[in-house]
Parts: structure tokens; sequence; C-alpha cells
């Protein structure tokens, strides 16, 4: 897994918080001290916090969990689309839509809903649809393709969110502590860290801090992913080695069928000879005659010649 140092850190501005008016009383285990009116962050806590969720992101992807990647604030969007793609997890960079952990089956209806008119699209039906219904439909996948296109492949709930600004993310960490899903956190000195499980004190606001943060749990779902492929490719030995047990087994079934068979059908055989009984010719109808012996040709006529000496 790679690391990262507290220069780093540094050199990257995660270390500036919001100014001292606006800090929320709870994150005073996070903060260094204070210059110009702005709460500067301790990065010793930052680089702690970064580590332990980049571990936790590890094993829950190496457990075959996925993990929601949620960040809507524009300095955000860009860098958790970029993560969620290369680590090929889901993601929401738009508006979060209330109920999209909380009520899940109703999203899952709506994303059936998105496939349903890019198949329309696809294969040239919506073109058969009066103009105004057409741009009805458009409007309506637009909007769709939107706000869900980043959880199209989420089938379950998510093992684990990772979110940008908690605070300006309040709805999707709500629903993630009513249905109990781990929250981790990038948050600024405004947000409350009760609220979410790990918390990595930083500048949630600046597109270069955020990216190198979320750089460093992305290793860590990469590593994950890397684990997790071993144990697919172990299920798959698993699994090929099973079938082909269940073949062996099969060819061996079929082949003391087949000997059974054999023997039935001679059993069979032995039954019907002694059913017929010896005296019954029928068998050896076609053998030419009976094991009695045949008169001689020329005998006859030897004994007349006796019987008249």
């Amino acid at each position: 897994m790679a690391t990262i140092t507290v220069d780093e850190l540094l050199e990257n501005g995660v270390h500036f918080g919001h100014r001292a008016s606006r800090w929320n009383p709870k994150m005073k285990p996070y903060i260094h001290g204070r210059r110009n009116d702005i709460h500067i962050i301790d990065l010793k806590q930052t680089l702690k916090g970064l580590l332990r969720a980049a571990h936790v992101l590890e094993n829950v992807v190496a457990e075959g969990g996925s993990v929601l990647w949620v960040g809507t604030k524009r300095s955000a969007r860009e860098a958790v689309r970029g993560i969620a793609v290369r680590t090929r997890q889901p993601y929401v960079t738009e508006r979060w839509l209330g109920g999209t952990l909380t009520n899940f089956r109703t999203i899952r209806s709506r994303l059936g809903r998105l496939n349903e008119l890019e198949q329309l699209e696809e294969s040239g039906t919506l073109a058969l649809f009066k103009k105004k219904e057409q741009a009805r439909l458009r409007t309506e996948h637009k909007k769709l393709r939107k706000n869900l296109d980043g959880i199209r492949d989420l089938e379950h709930l998510p093992a684990v969110l990772v979110v940008v600004d908690p605070k300006n993310e309040h709805i999707a960490v709500a629903e993630a502590n009513k249905m109990q899903i781990p929250v981790i956190a990038v948050l600024d000195t405004d947000c409350d860290p009760d609220t979410v499980d790990i918390a990595i004190p930083a500048n949630d606001d600046a597109m270069r801090s955020v990216r190198v943060l979320l750089n460093v749990l992305a290793d860590g779902v990469d590593e994950g992913n890397k684990r997790w492929q071993v144990v697919v490719g172990e299920q798959q030995k698993q699994v090929e080695a099973q079938r082909r047990e269940q073949e062996a087994r099969r060819e061996q079934e079929r082949q003391r069928a087949e000997v059974t068979e054999q023997w039935q059908k001679r059993l069979r055989e032995d039954a019907e000879r002694k059913r017929r009984g010896p005296g019954d010719g029928s068998s050896d109808a076609g053998d030419g005659g009976s094991d009695d012996p045949q008169p001689v040709p020329g005998d006859a006529g030897s004994s007349e010649d006796a019987g008249q000496a």
C-alpha cells in the first residue's frame, strides 16, 4: 500500500481549516492551532485517520464488499468520480437522492427504468413515438442518468461510505447511520466528527487536498481488489475441481449402469432358456436336427442282403 507523509499533506494544503468563527467545538481534538483567524488542522491526526481508513477499505474490498464514494460539492466531484472509476466502485457526485440507502428497492426500480429508456434509444424504438413523447422520454433519461449513472452497478447496499464533507452530505450520512453502514469522512473544522466512524480531518474545500487524500484511500481499495481477485481465483479453482469430480462421478455411474444392464440382459436370457426347458427344440430348429445319430447312406440295403443270405 502506498504511504504518504505529513510533509506531503502540508504541501497540498491539507492543513487549512475554516475560519475560527465557523468551527465545530467537537473538532477541537483535531485542531493544531489558529493562524490569522484560520484554524490549522493537526496533520498527525489527519495521517492517523487516513491510514486507518485505507486499511479498513482494503479489508472491506478484500472480503468482496463495495465502497460507495460520495462527494457532490464542486471541489470534490471530479476527484470522487475519477477515484471511483479507477477503483471500479459506485459513486454519487450529483444530487444525493433521498432513500438511496434506506429505500434501496425503489432506487433499483429507477435504475431499471434507466436501462429501459436506454434500450428504447439503442433499438431505435424511441423514434416511433411522437415528437412530444420523444422529448419527454429523453428528458427523463437525461435526468435519471445524471443522478443514477454512478450507482447503476450497485446491486446491493455498500459495505462502507467514503464521504467528502459530511456536513454537506448530511442526508447520505444520516441514511448510512440508519442502515448501520460505516462512514469514512474527509471533514473540515466545521463538521461534526461524531456522525462518522472514521474521521480524516482535512481541508475539504480545495480540490488538490481532496485528491491527494482520496488517492491514498484508493490505494487501499486497489490492494483489497488484488486480494479479492486471489480469493475469486481460488473459488473458481474449487468450482472447477468440483465440476470435474461431478463429471467423473457421473461417468462412473454411467459405466456401472451399463455393466448392470449387460448383466441383467444375460440373466434374462438365461431365465428364458430355463423356461423353455431341454425338450423345447425351437431354439435348435435352425441347427439342422437333433443330437441322435443319423443313418449312414447304404445301411438299409446291406440289412436286406443280410436277411436274404
